[in-house]
């Protein structure tokens, strides 16, 4: 049995430890809040890392401690307030580092920022701006100093990667499952070349890597008492990418008006009043810094987020179920319809969504 009190005290926290009790939901790591004793110091947020997913965690956090220091630079100099509540700040363990081996997990500590409010739901409201917050994270890390950041996962939104790990466990067929689901393998084939264009891109000079945050959801900010955005969070995935990756993300999980998994194919659509308060946010804040290839090809990248998507749900269902937690033997099979379902959509409002983003660069 881990002793967390144990755990905490190998890093240098103010206060003394009253409690330590779980943390949201989180599906990676295992979080708790650590309630100190006394009224002038901090509470924080104990974290076991999940080293399956961060083989490197050294890396994992130096990337962190450079973001948010670079950030809490920026925020000094634009003149902000209350910056501390606007940027995470890690806590060294005793030995200097940003992280602690207890010989088997690797935990670490940061500061719980007090008076925040998350949100699940996705409106109108709240895709502008998270739209705001995440193009506005990108611009300020788009001249972090020194070495590029590591990938904490390689290769995570690699297309061409992703698409040779599909080829060959379908050649693999290890349950015998590539017959039932030839039609949609054949789709997704007849897309493949199409879906690289980033890569080919980026090979050619022409298309940027930025710092993306690669995991853009509405529950990955924090918002104050007044419902004003703090913060960004969740920085594990925080690496080197391709904007229209970041955007095409949000624009997968929070414009689509069925579920990820829906069993009703007929729920699933591209929610065009999300894409547009998503997309006039994002805009207002990247516009700065964004190329014209960047922002004809945001379109795109909802495309091939949700291609990509598709793609990883039919690897793990021909490959028997490792990756993704399932609730019952066609959930996979289930989730990679309904993502398939959501491409489709995205592809036949993809001229909309190309004339909207043009009508905003040109506002």
């Amino acid at each position: 049995m881990i002793n967390k009190e144990d755990i905490v005290n190998q890093f240098d926290i103010e206060g003394t430890v009253a409690e330590i009790a779980p943390l949201g939901n989180g599906l990676i790591n295992d979080t708790f809040k650590v309630i100190t004793q006394e009224e002038d110091a901090p509470d924080y947020v104990l974290q076991r890392i999940n080293h399956a997913i961060f083989k490197d965690v050294d890396l994992l956090q130096r990337n962190i401690q450079r973001v948010t220091d670079h950030i809490r630079t920026k925020l000094a100099a634009r003149g902000e307030t209350d910056i501390e509540r606007k940027t995470l700040r890690i806590i060294p363990a005793r030995d200097g580092k940003l992280y602690h081996f207890d010989g088997e997990n690797y935990w670490r500590i940061t500061v719980l920022i007090p008076r925040v409010k998350t949100y699940e739901a996705v409106t109108p409201e709240f895709a502008y701006y998270t739209g705001k917050a995440f193009g506005d994270f990108q611009s300020m890390l788009v001249d972090i100093p020194g070495e590029p950041l590591g990938e904490t996962i390689p290769n995570f939104h690699n297309m061409e990667t992703r698409l040779e790990a599909f080829k060959e466990t379908v050649a693999r067929d290890p349950e015998g499952r590539v017959k039932k689901a030839q039609w949609l393998i054949d789709e997704l084939m007849q897309r493949a070349y199409e879906m690289c264009k980033a890569e080919r891109l980026h090979r050619e000079g022409k298309l940027p890597k930025r710092i993306n945050h690669c995991d853009t959801k509405v529950n990955n900010m924090l918002f104050d008492e007044n419902g004003q955005v703090l913060c960004v969070i969740d920085l594990d995935t925080t690496m080197p990418g391709y904007v229209l990756s970041d955007f095409g993300d949000f624009i997968r999980t929070a414009g689509n008006t069925g579920a990820e998994d829906d069993e009703n194919l007929d729920n699933v659509n591209l929610n065009m009043e999300i894409f547009k308060s998503y997309a006039k946010g994002y805009i207002e804040s990247a516009k700065s810094f964004l190329l014209p290839i960047e922002t004809e090809n945001l379109p795109f990248g909802a495309k091939l987020l949700t291609y990509m998507q598709t793609v990883r749900f039919l690897t793990d269902y021909l490959d028997g179920d490792h990756y993704y937690k399932i609730k019952h033997p066609e959930h996979n099979w289930q989730r990679s319809l309904a993502q398939f379902k959501l491409l489709q959509s995205i592809e036949a409002h993809e001229n909309e969504m190309s004339a909207y983003i043009k009508s905003l660069m040109t506002a």
